[in-house]
């Protein structure tokens, strides 16, 4: 689907409108075929640039068409998604398409937190004609949303790790390898952004006016906010799955050291039955306490075999 909006020139007030008009914000939400070609074919340029903005692993870049006189912004942003009931911390780009100085238009594959906050909350401070504040706000609307689920994220990290200190399972150390891919999403993302924006900052792309270039610092200094935290909290997750990976090894060697001697403590008494099962002529063989002997002598033995394993500490 896609809707349009576009602000008064004299009133300043936005509002959605069905005409394409001169000054329009197009915003595309995972759009059909058709309505591909209904985009294109009234703003007069090519599916090209829309098309790439759809692809789910379309990383952070600026491209120019000098033929149609358009510029293509691909930035990626945080999401979270829902898998088997757990969430999944990922990205996904959203594509800025400007076209000449007519229309700003914005392609998402799916729903974007992003553009529906600038559509719901912040519709009052945007100007659809002015399209590089438009895309500055993006730009820094996105850098927070990345440093906001950053927390989140910490947040259930340090969840997991407070269950793990009291029961090492799967679950939950499966959770926390879920983190750590996803750390590592938004710290690739966070720098292509980075790239995006230093070099929106001075190519000279699009027209920059003071305030511009104040929103546009300000966003790159989110980002590279989010970038540190991101870092820091990705050294602190890897960290901490290196150590219980050690602790979850070690439990595993005392639990084997514990059976081994276990297993050699009952070994004892079945080597002592197997040699007077023999059809020899053996000691106590004739008798009447000979079983009760047998049976003595397993347990003295197994009792000193114990004691001696656990001055070895084996079976602590």
């Amino acid at each position: 689907m896609f809707k349009m909006y576009n602000t008064n020139l004299e009133t300043n007030i936005t509002e959605e409108t069905k005409e394409f008009i001169r000054g329009n914000w197009i915003n595309m939400v995972a759009p059909s075929e058709e309505e591909i070609k209904i985009v294109c074919e009234n703003v007069n340029i090519q599916d090209d640039f829309i098309r790439y903005a759809l692809d789910s692993e379309e990383k952070a870049r600026i491209d120019i068409e000098e033929d149609d006189n358009t510029i293509l912004f691909i930035i990626d942003t945080p999401i979270i998604e829902i898998e088997s009931g757990a969430k999944i911390y990922s990205t996904t780009p959203i594509g800025v398409i400007f076209v000449r100085d007519d229309y700003i238009i914005t392609v998402s594959l799916n729903k974007n937190p992003i553009l529906e906050d600038l559509v719901k909350r912040k519709m009052k401070n945007i100007i659809t004609y002015k399209k590089s504040r438009m895309l500055l706000q993006l730009f820094y609307s996105n850098s927070e949303m990345f440093l906001t689920l950053l927390r989140k994220l910490n947040k259930e990290t340090e969840i997991a790790e407070n269950v793990l200190k009291n029961s090492m399972k799967n679950k939950e150390l499966l959770k926390l390898l879920s983190l750590e891919k996803g750390l590592v999403y938004f710290t690739t993302s966070l720098k292509s952004n980075e790239v995006v924006m230093e070099k929106t900052m001075r190519g000279n792309l699009i027209k920059l006016y003071d305030e511009d270039e104040d929103i546009l610092e300000d966003a790159i200094i989110e980002n590279k906010q989010a970038i540190e935290m991101a870092k820091i909290y990705r050294d602190i997750l890897t960290g901490t799955m290196d150590a219980y990976a050690s602790i979850i090894s070690n439990n595993l060697n005392g639990v084997m050291k514990y059976l081994t001697s276990i297993t050699i403590i009952l070994a004892i008494p079945t080597m002592i039955a197997s040699y007077w099962g023999m059809n020899v002529e053996l000691p106590f063989e004739n008798s009447t306490l000979g079983f009760v002997i047998i049976v003595v002598l397993s347990l003295l033995i197994g009792i000193i075999a114990s004691i001696w394993l656990k001055r070895k500490g084996t079976l602590d």
